[in-house]
Order: structure tokens, then sequence, then C-alpha cells
């Protein structure tokens, strides 16, 4: 018996996704599909699966994997922002805008949301609801990260102000939480131990981190397909994380939850956290959502008029424990936008299922309440999604073009810049020289410098753009701006160098710090022998319904996809994949990589939609 409800339930677990994606049924969640399918297949309606050591062992093993990749979606970079440009109109745009950051809206919110949640919790005691106000509150306060992630991708939300802050919120809905409970346990327990002790495991993952911190650096040049080095560094990490935090009396959750922030702080290759993804999405984790949802037996529960009432108390206590965000949002972003970042907000399961574990070892709560907790957090999971889909509309500052400065106004510069003034580009150029400024600003915009030395140039706000380009004629000019221009932040610079000393070694420097060179001469020679060799390129390259167009893959929707299965590969041909230093010629069957560089042919109108598309980062 044990033997075959392991395999109805891995049965289950591959009919799952299958079948939503035969009914195109997106509107859920897939972990919480995966619960009601252990429903239907535990005692509650089907009685095909029952609890047994196997699945126990399994089970636990989900929860520690899911907890671990948790805190590998923990984007530190979000509290390391680059200044945000202060060109003329970017300062004309945010002084009409409330000036509240992600990282204030987000920790404001959560605030709210733990007040709160101590209120209902103390609330429940005095209705007679639940007797432990600090357990209700742990539960109240939680949200789940995995879902409001999923979401936010497939809005493509991940990288805007919007996204961020929601992201941020649900960070902390998993983090605090988490401590909390470690705390509760601690104090509550039976097998509680000296709070000091909890400090040993952040002690142990700094040591962990600091021992592997180069560990990336050389894994590609020892790695093979036999040893897979990376995998097994992380279930080194989450296994000597969980049975420190267990040793020192914590849950060996918050200790797989520790792992996954040092693996992330590691910076594992794309190629890692997909595998891992695999691993635990693929095997352990519905394991542990199926067997979540087999092990309540919805006939008993439902009979007692007790659960009944608990069920929507516990649902409205979801959702109140999070109203105040929607105030909060209104400080920056429109109505719809801040009762849809409160409602993916109040969607909660992850947690709640970790909490009721833990709850359950301590006997801290019944049957009753902890099958009422779990199917009142599934009713969030239904809802958040839905009136999240319906309510998000786009904010003006997500709309915001590409912007371009060019420092120096030429017969080369000005006629690109013409161009990519007419689609997704806000282009400003800048000149030392009057008779330029004189010649081409009724042409384009051009702002007039002083003087090109990097720091007046700075304080001109010319290096506060998306890209830079430096098509100065003089090389040492361009090469002192370019340099500058990296170290003040800007992401992308391309510079014109062309200087006759083949022993200069500055373009290399350029090349070294991630500058992107050009040389006239050598783009001459090249079209040149193009136009020779193949003569269809000129045309290719100069043709106004099809032209050759890149575009670097950021958007992880599109990651890990073959290319056969894009969406728009109708209407693009690509010719080239550029990926880790090498060309890769491309088929149907060829699998997309994070940061791919893609060149392909389409129409402008198409090309500028698929780059959009696919350069979003998210």
């Amino acid at each position: 018996m044990d033997q075959l409800s392991l395999l109805i339930i891995l049965t289950a677990a591959l009919v799952t996704p299958l079948t939503m994606a035969w009914l195109r049924l997106s509107i859920l969640p897939t972990a919480v599909v995966e619960i009601l399918v252990g429903i239907l297949l535990g005692p509650s309606a089907f009685n095909l699966v029952h609890s047994n050591t196997t699945l126990t062992l399994l089970s636990n093993t989900g929860v520690i994997f899911l907890l671990f990749l948790s805190g590998m979606e923990i984007d530190f970079s979000l509290f390391n922002r680059r200044r945000v440009p202060q060109t003329p109109l970017a300062a004309k745009v945010a002084s009409q805008a409330p000036k509240y950051s992600p990282v204030f809206l987000a920790v404001t919110s959560y605030v709210s949301i733990v007040i709160l949640a101590l209120v209902l919790g103390w609330g429940c005691v005095w209705l007679g609801l639940f007797k432990d106000p600090w357990l209700a509150a742990i539960i109240f306060m939680t949200i789940s990260l995995g879902i409001v992630i999923a979401t936010l991708k497939e809005k493509e939300l991940l990288s805007k102000p919007f996204g961020q802050t929601i992201l941020l919120i649900a960070a902390l809905g998993e983090i605090v939480p988490l401590f909390a409970l470690t705390l509760y346990a601690s104090i509550f327990g039976s097998h509680s131990r000296s709070l000091w002790l909890l400090l040993l495991i952040f002690l142990a993952a700094g040591i962990l981190f600091l021992r592997f911190k180069p560990f990336f650096n050389f894994y590609e040049r020892i790695n093979k397909s036999t040893t897979q080095l990376d995998i097994r560094l992380a279930f080194f990490l989450i296994f000597s994380l969980v049975v420190i935090a267990e040793s020192v009396g914590a849950e060996g959750i918050l200790g797989a939850f520790v792992a996954g922030i040092v693996m992330k702080l590691l910076q594992p290759h794309e190629d890692t956290k997909v595998r891992l993804d695999g691993i635990g999405y693929g095997f352990f984790i519905p394991i542990f959502f199926m067997m979540s949802g087999a092990d309540l037996n919805l006939r008993q529960l439902l009979a007692q008029p007790a659960t009944l009432l608990l069920i929507p108390a516990f649902f409205a206590a979801y959702l109140l424990a999070k109203v105040a965000v929607y105030a909060i949002l209104r400080l920056r972003f429109k109505r719809q936008n801040s009762l849809a970042g409160a409602a993916i907000s109040s969607v909660t399961i992850t947690m709640v299922l970790a909490v009721l574990q833990v709850a359950k070892t301590m006997h801290a709560v019944t049957t009753q309440q902890s099958g009422a907790f779990l199917l009142a957090a599934i009713l969030t999971c239904v809802l958040g999604p839905l009136v999240f889909n319906l309510s998000y509309v786009a904010e003006a500052e997500d709309l915001k073009k590409t912007t371009v400065h060019f420092i120096g106004t030429n017969l080369w510069t000005v006629p690109v810049a013409q161009q990519l003034a007419k689609s997704w580009y806000t282009i400003s150029m800048y000149t030392d020289k009057a008779a330029n400024y004189r010649t081409y600003n009724s042409e384009v915009s051009v702002d007039l410098l002083d003087t090109l030395e990097p720091a007046d140039v700075e304080q001109q706000n010319a290096f506060d753009a998306d890209i830079v380009v430096l098509g100065h004629f003089n090389a040492t000019k361009n090469y002192q701006l370019a340099k500058a221009a990296k170290a003040y932040g800007v992401s992308r610079v391309i510079a014109r160098f062309e200087d006759r000393n083949v022993l200069d070694a500055r373009e290399d420097e350029l090349t070294d710090l991630g500058i992107e060179v050009f040389n006239t001469p050598n783009v001459n020679i090249a079209m040149l022998r193009s136009l020779i060799e193949t003569p269809a390129t000129s045309q290719l390259l100069t043709s106004s319904a099809t032209t050759v167009y890149e575009v670097t893959l950021r958007n992880r929707r599109y990651t890990e996809q073959a290319i056969r299965q894009l969406p728009f590969v109708g209407d693009i041909t690509i010719s080239q994949i550029f990926r880790d230093r090498h060309f890769i010629r491309p088929t149907g069957a060829t699998t997309l990589k994070f940061n791919d560089r893609l060149i392909f042919t389409s129409s402008p109108e198409t090309a500028r939609e698929i780059r959009r598309e696919l350069g979003i980062l998210n």
C-alpha cells in the first residue's frame, strides 16, 4: 500500500499540469490545484492515498526544498538600486509624482500587516475562535512569495517599481513569519533552548558563504556531467543548515530558508537555478502540496458546525490583515493597481502549511482549526490572482521609453538619432561645438556643453540615460568619457574609438570594462566585404521592410523554451545566438537561456514589440 500510494501521488503530479494546460486553467496557481487534487485523492473523496513513512519523509523534504528555493528568490539588488536619472524631463516627471521608493512602501505596508495581524490574533481569542493569539498572528501575516512571483512574472512586472514593491512585501511576508515562528517555537515549544543559540545558524551561514564564495569562479573548469558539483553544493548547504537549526532548537525550515539565501549570495549560474527548480518542483514539492491536501478529511471537518464558522472567519482575517496595503500603495500607484497589490498580497499558502506543520508537532492547533486555516488560505489563492489579473493596468512610469544620449553631433550620429527617435527611444544629443549646435539643433534635440571634461558632462546630466553613445571624432575624449559614464552607472556605454597606434591598450581597457567599442573604418571594411561576398547583406541591412536586429533575452517567461515554442516565431527569423562568448546556429529545438543575445530579422514594427517583450528584465 505504501508503494501504491506513492505511485498514485507521482501519477497525479504528472497528470495535473498536463490537465491544466489542456483545460487552459491559468487562473489558479499550480500549488493550489495540487492541494485540491490531494484532497480528492485522500479520505475527503476517493480515499486512494494514505499517509505513510515514505510519503511523510518525501513531504518533509518537499517543504524544506520549497523554503530553500524561496530563499533563492530574494532579490537583494532591490535594496541597492542605481540612482534615478535626473534629466530635466525625469526631474519634471519626478516632481509631479509622489516620492516614495519601493523599499519605503514595502516596509510600511508590511508593518501595517504585522500590526493588523496581531490585532486579529487577539480578536480570534476574544471571539473564542482560537486560543493562541501569537500563532494566529503569525499565520495571518504570511504571504506566499512563490505565487506572488509567478503572478508578477506573468505580467512582466518584476523589474518595475510596482512589481518591486509587491515583491518586497511578499519577501517580508515569508521572512518575518519564518523568524517569528522560530522564536515562537523556541519560547513555547517543549524542546525550547536559549534564543542566543539561534545566532549559530547565521554564524554557520556566514562561514559557509565565505568558504564557498569563490566556488562558481572555478566551477566550470572542474565540473563534469557525472559530478554536478553545483547541485551537490546546494544539498550540502540545505542539510548542513537544517541540521544546525534543529540542533539549536529552531525549525528546520529556517535553516533551509537561510541556505537558500546563502546560495543566492554565491551567485550561481542560471543553469544551476533551473536544475534546482527542476528537482524541487519536479519531484519533492508536488508531493508536499498533494500530501497537505491528502492529510485533510473534509468529511469530518465540514460535519462540525465550528469548522464551518472558522473557514469564513479565517478567510476574512487573511484579507483584513492586508487591507491597509491598499492605502499605502495609493501614495504612488493608481487606484486599480493599489487594489491589485492588496489582493495579491493576501495570497498565502506556503508558510501557512509550514506554520501548521510546526503547530501540529507542538499540539498548538486542533485538526479542525488546521483544516480551516488551510482551506481559508486556498480561498485566498483563488481570489488574489483573479482580482490582480482583472485590476492591474500599466503605470505611466512602466511605459517609459529607453533613454539614449549621444555625446558628439556629426554626420554619423545625427542620422542615427533621427531614426531612433521615431521608435521606442527618447533621444538627446550633446556637443561642445557651437557650429554643430547651430547646424543640427533644428533637426534633433541638442544641448550645447561648455567642455567635454567628464565632470562637466556629468554635471549637465548627460550620463543620466539607459544608453550613452560617444560618437566624437577625438578618441581620447571618447575614452575618458566612456570610463566616466561606466563609473557613473550607465548600463550600456557605446564608444567610438579610432587610434592608429596599434600598441595602444586603451581599447582593450574599455572592452574589459564592459564598454562596447566600434571603429568606423573597420565597419566600412566589413560592410564592403559583406557586399562583395554576400550581396543580399546590404539590402537586408538597409531595407525598411526587413532589417537585422539584436536583443538580449532577459525575460524569464521565455527562458528554457525551445525556439519553436515562441508565440511569435513565425514573425521572425533567428539567424544566430551569442552565448558565453560563442555563436550558436539555432534550430527549432534550441533552448533559449537567460542573457542569450538573439540576432534576428523582421519588420521594424515586429522587431520593436519583440525586443520589448524579450528584453524586459523579468
